[in-house]
């Protein structure tokens, strides 16, 4: 699937709906981005975008069991598919930009009281925030780093992830599926790594 430019100037400041599950369901991690790409707007898909790694690393991380086109967008059935997960995606500031730098100040500090409202409403087990500068500026925390963060939010534990956008040029599919891991397994959707078992020198080689 593609747009031109001016069918994805369209989308500009756009709403995408969150994706979550029906309410009384478990919500056990929420993913957060900065707002919706202009990609995203047009395929109402939140990450959409090619080169865009979120649902690769959710793949690789073993947070999804099949793979989401990020040029194509999600169909129902993988939107059902993470419902049932206890998956959903909002966004610290909901309108459609082609660049995140584009949000004011203002509108990244706005949009941390509507995610808080979102998570105490919602009580997710985990929530996971997709991108440091964006969490510092949103959330007035300016010595904040990657990880699990010290307080919670009504409950919910806190993690700050890298944002998968291929202009974060420093993050891989295995960083970034890395960095989701750990949010999942807090969120009980991963299983923990349990100990090794040691190894035993094998009596004969094979090479």
């Amino acid at each position: 699937m593609g747009f031109t430019r001016a069918e994805l100037e369209s989308y500009r400041d756009a709403v995408v709906p969150d994706l979550l599950p029906e309410v009384g369901e478990p919500l056990r991690l929420l993913f957060v981005g900065i707002n919706p790409g202009l990609w995203t707007a047009a395929t109402q898909t939140h990450f959409a975008r090619p080169g865009n790694r979120f649902y690769p690393a959710l793949l690789r991380a073993g947070i999804l069991e099949h793979p989401v086109d990020p040029s194509a967008g999600m169909t129902d059935e993988d939107r059902d598919a993470f419902r049932r997960r206890g998956i959903g995606i909002t966004n610290v500031v909901a309108r459609a930009t082609a660049r995140a730098d584009e949000l004011t100040a203002v509108e990244l500090r706005e949009g941390g009281v509507r995610l808080r409202a979102l998570v105490a409403e919602r009580r997710p087990d985990v929530v996971a925030v997709a991108g440091i500068t964006a969490y510092r500026a949103a959330f007035d925390e300016r010595s904040a780093r990657a990880g699990e963060q010290p307080g919670r939010w009504d409950g919910s534990r806190v993690f700050v992830v890298p944002n998968p956008s291929g202009l974060n040029a420093h993050e891989t599919v295995e960083s970034l599926a890395e960095a989701y891991a750990d949010a999942a397994k807090a969120a009980g959707l991963v299983a923990a790594p349990g100990p090794q078992p040691m190894s035993t020198p094998s009596k004969s080689s094979g090479e």
